[in-house]
């Protein structure tokens, strides 16, 4: 079930939903919120200098992450201007609380962003009980113009639904057999993240009937 403004609002009075800064008369849709572009964007790094000399990086998901990106952060009133082709990842403005067992959230790009010829690649969930500041892939799809966006504006928008059945936080915040990678995230702490040792060495190893001999629980 997708929730109304009216819901939402019930919400929000009662604590069970929180936003931090809280929102603005302008984020209110019938039946979603607006998520407003933060102030901290993580570039891609291309290369990085090593005892061997001067190496294009490769992203290996097995291996450590969260060096792959440059991080840069904007004053309030400065602009980004993503170059043609250009991908980055930026943080949400708010810091969004869920703490009802029975409430999740799905992340959606805006019609209007989409119209400048940004694509923000969001299909993500919010899961319950999740506290934090949400990750917002921006891809420049042009090939000729260069596009500014502004901390500050809406760049995407939450649907809040209804679990069939309610999860306790720590049910809410198992993923697989770790813990929520970004749970309690700040808008300084986005960068990739590495899945479990276990998982990741099984991988490298290309040990896939190994993999699934660890039974869905």
């Amino acid at each position: 079930m997708i929730l109304t403004r009216h819901d939402i609002a019930a919400l929000l009075s009662s604590g069970k939903l929180e936003f931090s800064p809280a929102l603005d008369q302008w984020q209110n849709q019938p039946h979603a919120v607006d998520l407003r572009l933060g102030t901290v964007f993580y570039l891609p790094k291309i290369w990085k200098l090593s005892a061997a000399g001067r190496e294009v990086l490769n992203v290996d998901v097995t291996q450590q992450c969260g060096d792959n990106f440059e991080k840069i952060e904007l004053k309030p009133g400065q602009f980004f201007e993503l170059a043609p082709g250009e991908s980055i990842i930026a943080s949400t403005l708010e810091k969004i609380s869920l703490r009802a067992d029975d409430l999740m959230g799905v992340l959606y790009p805006r019609s209007s962003i989409n119209r400048r010829g940004l694509s923000v690649d969001l299909t993500g969930i919010v899961d319950a009980h999740y506290s934090g500041h949400l990750m917002i892939p921006i891809h420049n799809r042009t090939s000729s113009q260069i596009i500014r966006i502004y901390p500050g504006e809406r760049i995407c928008q939450v649907v809040f639904q209804r679990l069939a059945s309610g999860l306790q936080k720590e049910d809410a915040l198992r993923h697989g057999v770790s813990v929520a990678k970004y749970e309690g995230a700040s808008a300084a702490e986005l960068s990739s993240k590495k899945d479990a040792d276990k998982e990741m060495s099984l991988l490298r190893s290309g040990d896939l009937d190994a993999l699934k001999k660890h039974p869905y629980a």
